[in-house]
């Protein structure tokens, strides 16, 4: 795999980042202020299994499996109790399917277990069930229990936060832990939300759409994508 390319401005301070960083919570407050997640849920267990299948997998194919799957196996001891290959064959096309069942009955049985068949508040306790990683934990303790334990670093949030020069990390832990310095706490957790809209509307993976970005004005990336009457354009928007 190719080094992901870096973007920054030139001999930008810390304190410069820092406002510029404001300046793009407030576009995107402006462009996506009911921005929620993209995972169809009615609980914590419902959200924690919906972000498991998400990996490698796009939100809307995990929606489109998702209300089978809860249908036959609603909680947690249900599907702890359930062979894993009924769990394979409803979750089979969101890709890894076998690895996918195995976490989600493990990690079943340990919220039965070890939880009273609650799915735990913490992240320390979420990252010990099985399939889940810190990023996954922080999806549940963010968007279900409203606590902002670090920043969901998503595919679209590590690709639009590296174009938009707020970090140089490709590790997403690394990612995640630039974010947390630069961004306030308060909005660790509608950042990547709103991120994830805009990289799925905008900004995207292959052909970004600078000249429609609100964020334009503010980004290395179109900056050396555009012209400048383009970004004039932008910033004026």
């Amino acid at each position: 795999m190719a080094p992901m390319r870096r973007y920054s401005r030139s001999g930008e301070s810390a304190l410069a980042r820092k406002r510029r960083t404001g300046k793009i919570l407030r576009i995107l407050d402006r462009d996506y202020p009911d921005a929620e997640c993209a995972l169809d849920h009615r609980s914590a267990w419902e959200l924690l299994v919906a972000t498991i299948l998400s990996a490698q997998c796009t939100d809307v194919r995990v929606n489109k499996v998702t209300p089978a799957l809860f249908a036959a196996f609603p909680t947690p001891q249900r599907m702890a109790d359930a062979p894993v290959e009924a769990i394979e064959d409803l979750i089979r096309t969101t890709g890894f399917f076998r690895n996918k069942a195995k976490a989600i009955k493990g990690s079943a049985q340990r919220i039965v277990s070890e939880h009273g068949g609650q799915v735990p508040s913490g992240i320390d306790d979420l990252v010990k069930l099985r399939g889940v990683a810190r990023k996954t934990a922080n999806v549940v303790t963010g968007t279900w229990f409203g606590k902002a334990t670090g920043v969901v670093v998503d595919t679209h949030v590590q690709r639009i936060s590296t174009r938009l020069g707020l970090t140089a990390e490709e590790d997403p832990k690394k990612t995640e832990r630039r974010l947390m310095d630069l961004l306030p706490r308060k909005r660790w957790v509608l950042f990547s939300h709103q991120v994830i809209h805009h990289g799925r509307q905008v900004c995207k993976a292959r052909r970004p759409l600078c000249d429609d970005c609100g964020l334009a004005a503010l980004c290395p990336s179109a900056e050396l994508a555009s012209p400048p009457a383009s970004r004039k354009a932008s910033a004026r928007k």
